[in-house]
């Protein structure tokens, strides 16, 4: 005889009668049970109670994610309508889908993140504007669909001025809280976001000096109320510090690490603080990332008393050839076509964001199973209570970070007691997802509620591997759902943007991708002709670098299969003998790895030369020559790639034809800059056959 799972049997049959059958224990009744006694007398069991009559555990404070860092949202604006509030309602909207509590944004700063760079609302010293970018809009979008989301901004890198030549933000403290409290002050102003936590600087060193006076300029604007975290990076050594220095350990309100492991240390507990894990996942969206997600979720708090988890990122609408494709709690990568996944991660996420709000608190009744997996239970103080159950295999949880001890999960019972003011539960709802062989599978589905009418308060689940288990008293669960979005597309072969618009959105024109320096929308007042809307590059020096910006600007689009196409662009050069400008096809690399792209590089330049490249940084020269070229005049270039012959046109008219390039062979078109320089493109047009 086999034993089915019990899921299989909840959505075959009545689990009401089984449940009885099972705590029934000595009264057996009804032929239910005989397959039931038969498989419990295979499979261990295990009991655990969940009481709160000595207390409760540490406050919840939510489960969130993170829009940024770099880039990560970068596509997802310019989705057409109704694909964008979908996406935005499966992230946000309370008993939905992810229902997220936390949102996290990078503070953009000019500098490459990861998949992109994010523009600071401070370029130069005397400049703020609060509406570069998407995450205000992001923000907004989140409070929309949920008023009570925590809001946290973190910098990854910081606009060039603020370092005064050097490398680093902590040059002028005052100066670099000033710039943060401006970001947390804007964003009140003029969106009317009020900012929860801030951070101090993602996963790079921290300032003692500088986190106490973050702390004194927040108070002085009357923002008491923003808290700080730190250090988002290891738990030490800011742990430590704080335990040496009493007025360190008074001024941060949370510890924040990146990638636990589910673990924390020993010093980070003696402060008393808050524990979260404010980064984590950072893995491939399909079975494998929800495994991840799953078992994080609950072990972070079980192993490591982390109140709440953060996920990079969001949502992955990032062009996937880049850095940590598809790393997103679903995949948004198309707003050509309007086609996204909501992938496992989102319904992985409803287990635990549906059934539970920041303010509760968890018991103290938590561990681990005796066959392997975890359990967690939470109450709003009120009555309430939210179990969770994870089974999560070690061959299908791994995250991306850190390595994972090997761990056994397999086949049993495990039979919970509710004692305490939980003993008078007399039903629980009932969620359950079963993830692996897609014929086995099942995201985020509501089961026949179970009755504790007569069991004296306790309840058997039979759990297989690689499963979640929610059982709440909580009625507000909701497998959201929208008609299925267009089918996917490739890019179009044919693309081409004049960024002839008065009053732009958003400050970057769609598709773009910025991978060193930033490109915005641009008037410009004094032609009144063809080229009064253009895109410009508008950083005049180097950021304070979070990865390894290059020494280019430059801005990828498009198909990255593309393999013979055609670019054509308007470029115009405003920095004198020294400045440059290239359009490239073929672009192979991007995000953290763009200082080494290699592609098909057409560059000229105002000192009347021109250059063609095999790579971004210039080393590899496949011509050069005389261009008839200046500054503050423009002029049209054009980049023919076919097979292994490559051509390029200036005004219309051949300049350089017939050079061999063997790689790469296909990969994004691109514009760009020689360095940190103001230039402007317009009438960009692409024609690829792929």
């Amino acid at each position: 005889m086999t034993c089915h799972t019990m899921a299989e049997r909840l959505i075959q049959a009545s689990w009401q009668r089984r449940a009885k059958a099972m705590t029934a224990a000595a009264g057996l009744a009804g032929q239910a049970a005989v397959p039931l006694l038969l498989c419990a007398l295979l499979a261990p069991s295990g009991a655990y109670v969940l009481d709160d009559s000595e207390g409760l555990g540490r406050e919840f404070d939510g489960i969130g994610a993170v829009s940024g860092g770099g880039a990560t949202s970068r596509l997802l604006v310019n989705y057409p309508e109704p694909y964008r509030s979908e996406i935005l309602d499966y992230l946000f909207k309370p008993n939905f889908g992810a229902s997220l509590h936390i949102l996290k944004v990078e503070i953009g700063g000019d500098g490459q993140t990861t998949d992109g760079t994010e523009p600071s609302h401070m370029h130069y010293a005397l400049d703020e504007n609060y509406f570069r970018g998407y995450e205000w809009w992001l923000m907004k979008e989140a409070k929309k669909r949920n008023p009570n989301i925590t809001l946290i901004g973190l910098p990854w890198s910081f606009p060039g001025w603020l370092g005064k030549g050097f490398n680093w933000p902590y040059v002028n403290l005052q100066l670099t809280a000033y710039y943060i409290v401006t970001w947390i002050v804007g964003s009140k102003h003029y969106h009317d976001l009020d900012i929860d936590y801030i951070g101090i600087w993602n996963e790079r060193a921290f300032d003692i000096n500088y986190i106490k006076v973050l702390r004194r300029m927040l108070n002085h604007q009357g923002l008491q109320h923003v808290k700080i975290i730190a250090s988002d990076n290891l738990w030490e050594p800011i742990s430590a510090s704080m335990l040496l220095d009493p007025e360190l350990l008074k001024v941060i309100d949370v510890i924040g690490a990146h990638y636990p492991g589910t673990l924390t240390v020993k010093d980070a507990r003696l402060t008393k603080k808050k524990l979260w894990s404010s980064e984590d996942f950072s893995t491939v969206n399909g079975d494998m990332g929800a495994g991840c997600w799953g078992r994080i979720l609950n072990q972070n708090y079980v192993n490591g008393y982390m109140t709440s988890t953060i996920a990079w990122n969001l949502v992955a609408s990032y062009y996937q050839q880049l850095p940590y494709g598809r790393c997103g709690l679903m995949t948004a990568q198309e707003p050509w076509s309007g086609h996204y996944v909501v992938e496992a991660p989102i319904w992985v996420s409803a287990h635990t964001t549906q059934f539970t709000q920041p303010g509760w608190y968890y018991l103290k009744t938590v561990g681990h199973l005796e066959r392997g997996g975890s359990y967690v239970a939470l109450t709003d103080g009120l009555g309430n209570l939210t179990v969770i159950v994870e089974t999560m295999s070690y061959k299908h949880s791994k995250c991306i970070r850190p390595l994972l001890p090997y761990f056994n999960v397999s086949h049993q019972f495990a039979t919970f007691d509710l004692k305490g003011s939980f003993s008078q539960i007399q039903e629980l709802q009932v969620w359950y997802t079963k993830l692996g062989k897609p014929s086995e599978r099942f995201l985020f589905k509501q089961l026949d509620s179970l009755w504790l009418l007569d069991s004296s308060g306790s309840f058997t689940l039979e759990l297989q591997e690689d499963e979640l288990f929610t059982l709440t008293t909580l009625t507000s669960g909701r497998k959201g759902s929208f008609p299925p979005p267009p089918k996917s597309q490739r890019f179009p072969s044919v693309y081409e943007d004049n960024f002839n618009i008065d009053y732009p959105f958003f400050s970057e024109a769609p598709n773009f991708a910025d991978q060193t320096g930033v490109f915005e929308y641009y008037v410009n007042m004094e032609d009144p002709g063809d080229h009064r809307f253009t895109l410009r590059q508008v950083l005049n020096q180097r950021p304070i670098t979070w990865a390894a910006d290059a020494f280019n600007t430059i801005s990828v689009i498009g198909d990255y299969s593309w393999s013979n196409l055609t670019i054509k662009c308007d470029v115009y050069i405003e920095t004198p003998e020294k400045g440059g400008v290239f359009i490239a096809g073929r672009v192979n690399k991007g995000g953290i790895l763009i200082r080494s792209a290699r592609g098909i590089f057409f560059w000229i330049f105002a000192n009347g030369t021109y250059r063609v490249t095999g790579d971004l940084a210039g080393w590899i020269i496949y011509s050069l020559g005389h261009a008839d070229v200046t500054a503050k005049k423009w002029y049209t270039l054009t980049l023919t790639l076919n097979g292994r012959f490559s051509s390029g046109k200036l005004n219309g008219k051949t300049l350089w034809k017939n050079i061999s390039v063997n790689f790469p062979e296909n990969g994004w078109a691109a514009i760009g800059t020689h360095s940190f320089e103001f230039a402007q493109f317009d009438n960009f047009r692409v024609e690829a056959s792929h």
